[in-house]
């Protein structure tokens, strides 16, 4: 998909229930989420809705069961809010995002471990 939608953050919980389970149907969409949130079902229908309407999901009745699908990939999506993130609050640069984390103590030993052996990796070095 070439255009991807606007997706607040509430939608982009829906979202990642649809991304796990799909296709899943609104009563399982429902359960899943007011295990982890405190919305009622009538909310979390409405954001089912808004993600129809957006172009982000797609459904099927079957019955008077709705089974939802999402149409854009998870992956897709994390790539343009990275981008978006990036460029707003770093000017595009991951090495000002990194620095401020390291700087302000937001970064555990096991990150910083884990980011150094993935950038020797990458560029094929040992550590």
């Amino acid at each position: 998909m070439s255009h991807l939608p606007q997706i607040s953050e509430a939608e982009y919980e829906v979202m990642k229930v649809l991304w796990r389970y799909a296709p899943i149907n609104t009563n399982e969409v429902t359960e899943k989420l007011t295990q982890t949130t405190d919305w009622n079902p009538k909310t979390i229908h409405t954001l089912l809705k808004r993600l129809v309407q957006k172009g982000a999901v797609t459904y099927t009745k079957e019955s008077r069961v709705f089974i939802y699908t999402p149409l854009i990939k998870e992956n897709d999506y994390l790539k343009k809010e990275n981008s978006h993130f990036l460029n707003r609050f770093y000017n595009g640069r991951i090495s000002g995002m990194v620095t401020n984390y390291i700087n302000s103590n937001h970064i555990s030993d096991e990150d910083l471990a884990e980011l150094k052996k993935l950038l020797f990796k990458e560029h094929g070095e040992e550590s």
